[in-house]
């Protein structure tokens, strides 16, 4: 018997110790100190708080936009939920299987074949081995890739390993799926056929996090919003009520 899906996110914190010697580093610690999101952990290294007392529930229909700035903390939410990183603070408790649409070339292995990847992954979601073949058959019928699958992804073209990608992070279809921006693939043609593909992924899922700067992707799927500023939740609520309050705060300061 399938699980209902839930998530509940308890008080959480996430931060980053800073590791100095480059630029890149010291430009971090200078926005980091000018927003006051710089602190100090237990080992007395300098960390960044990506996240600061988050809470929130979410149950079964749930359909729930993340919005804010660069550096808001959305897609550090969205891979904390995926069990990427991990509080320093609080308790994240996700109940239900999960699809993390964060990178669709996440997790494939490039000296390994097309077909490899799709056991691969279909073995890592949990899925016996009797279905896996209907997963390859499915993946290579939306991919078009042809007898590129049993050739290393190496080989492959970017564009051919984003399809691919693509087909296979969708061929799965979860109880609670997560994405980082509402991402489609290809040219476009395969984008149209993307499309559509997408869509019944995100309208099969029990419950959608969705962190987007798209505010119209966010109007069109989402029921609810978290308005995230420096790694805290600035407001939670109907999505018309938060998208109006965010677009007047972002015109006010034009």
């Amino acid at each position: 018997m399938q699980t209902e899906a839930r998530i509940d996110v308890e008080a959480v914190s996430v931060s980053f110790p800073l590791y100095h010697g480059s630029a890149r580093s010291l430009k971090k610690t200078v926005a980091a100190a000018a927003t006051g999101r710089l602190g100090q952990d237990r080992q007395h290294r300098v960390v960044v708080r990506a996240l600061a007392d988050v809470g929130f529930s979410l149950r079964s229909g749930d359909r729930l936009g993340l919005i804010g700035s660069n550096g808001a903390g959305k897609t550090t939410l969205l891979r904390t939920l995926a069990g990427i990183y991990e509080p320093v603070m609080g308790r994240v408790s996700v109940h239900g299987s999960i699809n993390a649409l964060l990178d669709p070339t996440l997790g494939m292995n490039i000296d390994m074949n097309g077909r490899e990847n799709i056991e691969l992954r279909g073995l890592y979601n949990g899925l016996p081995r009797s279905v896996l073949p209907r997963l390859a058959q499915d993946v290579a019928e939306f991919a078009e890739l042809g007898d590129f699958l049993d050739l290393p992804i190496k080989t492959y073209s970017a564009g051919m390993v984003v399809r691919l990608g693509f087909a296979l992070a969708t061929a799965i279809r979860p109880q609670i799926l997560l994405m980082d921006e509402w991402f489609l693939a290809g040219d476009a043609t395969f984008m149209e056929k993307a499309r559509h593909r997408l869509e019944a992924v995100v309208r099969g899922a029990d419950i959608l996090v969705l962190s987007t700067h798209a505010l119209e992707i966010v109007r069109t799927w989402c029921t609810r919003v978290i308005w995230l500023e420096q790694g805290r939740i600035k407001a939670d609520g109907p999505t018309d009520e938060i998208l109006s309050a965010y677009i007047a705060q972002a015109n006010s300061a034009a």
